[in-house]
């Protein structure tokens, strides 16, 4: 039994999930693994286990399922040896939002964000009451993105990246760290969606969640591993406290006006 905290992590059968179930396991953590896929999960789980000897619990669940979700909230809240929380578990439908299927997308709404959401709410009162615990919540570049054409993912990651910026302000005071981690490209399944000769150059798993986790041994709010000049983030930031600032006003701006 290690002294470390445990970690539960959603998606952990195969990705970005998989490879942050390796590394905690190699930091000595004990974890607590969600997917859908047990077959996978229960393969997974028994070569850490023979690798590094930390202990190893499945709980499959499909977030997308009330009954399911739900099961995996009551652990959070109950279960105090839960120290991490990583909202990994995510998705994409194919095609654009005038051809994709509203059931379908409803689905992905649910996946991406309100999963992430409701997971997060069952813990944060644990560890705020405790005064230490981390959430680390997967979102994407594409958060900052609405041009390109992925409407309804857009959108849930930047749910997920807003969410997580106004969480890591209210319960950082309280002695709990909230991380948003943005990738961009990266080697996952969700590749599968698009034409192998219309893909983008990809990350690899592994170097985005070293990467990550380097941000999160720094306790970076926002870690962007595909980002090479911070200063840009830093720029985007002080931008948009600058528009924040300018909109303190109690008349509208000139060029609303009504012409005469």
């Amino acid at each position: 039994m290690t002294s470390k905290p445990k970690v539960l992590i959603t998606g952990a059968s195969t990705g970005i999930g998989a490879v942050y179930a390796q590394r905690f396991a190699e930091r000595g953590h004990d974890l607590v693994l969600v997917a859908r896929s047990v077959d996978k999960l229960e393969a997974s789980a028994a070569r850490l286990r023979k690798e590094t000897g930390v202990s190893i619990e499945l709980l499959p669940a499909d977030l997308t399922d009330k009954a399911q979700l739900s099961s995996v909230e009551t652990r959070l809240r109950e279960d105090a040896s839960i120290g991490i929380l990583v909202n990994n578990a995510g998705g994409n439908v194919g095609g654009t939002f005038v051809t994709q299927d509203i059931a379908d997308l409803t689905k992905l709404v649910t996946l991406n964000a309100t999963s992430v959401l409701r997971l997060a709410h069952a813990v944060a009162p644990r560890f705020a009451e405790k005064g230490e615990g981390a959430i680390i919540n997967i979102s994407s570049v594409l958060a900052l993105a609405p041009e390109w054409a992925t409407s309804v993912y857009t959108a849930t990651k930047a749910f997920v990246l807003s969410l997580s910026q106004a969480l890591h302000g209210e319960l950082a005071p309280r002695g709990v760290y909230v991380q948003a981690v943005a990738p961009a490209a990266t080697r996952t399944d969700l590749w599968n969606l698009v034409e192998e000769d219309k893909r983008p150059p990809l990350m690899e798993v592994s170097e985005l969640v070293d990467a990550a986790l380097v941000g999160f041994d720094r306790r970076e709010a926002v870690t962007i591993p595909h980002l090479h000049d911070e200063a840009h983030w830093q720029a985007l930031e002080a931008a948009r406290k600058v528009l924040l600032q300018d909109t303190g006003h109690i008349t509208a701006a000139a060029r609303y006006a009504a012409s005469k």
